[in-house]
């Protein structure tokens, strides 16, 4: 058995060759803790907003009236919604581009740019929830019928928005924590997994409760 530097320090004899045999150090395949647990999180999380999403799917089916109560302004509203997120998806690619450049203040910089778009998305998203309240819509009642309606609704775009504001949370503490340098680049880029996919879930929202359930002229 011969010796050489670094973590594949030994050779082992098989069959006539020489093979590499790992003596400690870093795996080249190895995954940050903290990666593998947002990831498994994702997972659990994609779960049940399938759940809910196929659930919100099958009452839709289900009732042949389905209230179809979104004008014109809340469309455009829903549409201003999603052009907010998507664009703080790409100020999330460009805070974790930053942070891995080492370039804290920038990181920092689009990592609020991040959390301000998802509180512009928070405001814009409950002043259609107050627009639709005010017109008589209930978690069980609403003046089109079909009561399920308001319940599938407010539970579909409710656990969205508490997502959305635990994501704004999470990334204001990411980007305080890495402008005093006590988090690493490893942890911008865990926060912008958990950013991207609140965004993807959207993206299935947008259309089956929004573009669905336009008022048709």
């Amino acid at each position: 058995m011969s010796h050489s530097s670094g973590p594949l320090s030994a050779t082992a004899v098989h069959d006539g060759r020489d093979l590499p045999v790992w003596g400690g150090g870093a795996l080249p395949y190895a995954v940050p803790s903290k990666k593998l647990g947002m990831w498994l999180f994702i997972v659990s999380d994609a779960i049940t907003f399938s759940a809910v999403i196929f659930a919100y799917g099958y009452l839709r089916l289900a009732a042949p009236a389905w209230p179809r109560p979104f004008e014109t302004a809340s469309i455009v509203n829903a549409t201003v919604m999603t052009f907010v997120l998507l664009s703080s998806s790409v100020a999330m690619v460009l805070a974790v581009r930053a942070s891995s450049l080492g370039k804290v203040s920038g990181a920092v910089g689009w990592l609020v740019a991040t959390a301000l778009g998802g509180v512009i998305f928070d405001i814009l998203h409950i002043r259609e929830w107050l627009g639709l309240i005010a017109e008589g819509v209930r978690p069980f009642s609403n003046p089109w019928g079909t009561p399920m309606f308001g319940a599938a609704f407010f539970t579909m775009t409710g656990l969205h928005m508490i997502h959305v504001t635990i994501g704004v949370v999470y990334l204001l503490i990411i980007a305080v924590g890495f402008g005093r340098r006590k988090l690493s680049a490893v942890d911008v880029e865990v926060s912008g997994l958990y950013w991207h996919f609140v965004d993807l879930v959207w993206m299935f929202i947008f259309p089956l409760v929004y573009l669905l359930s336009a008022k048709m002229a």
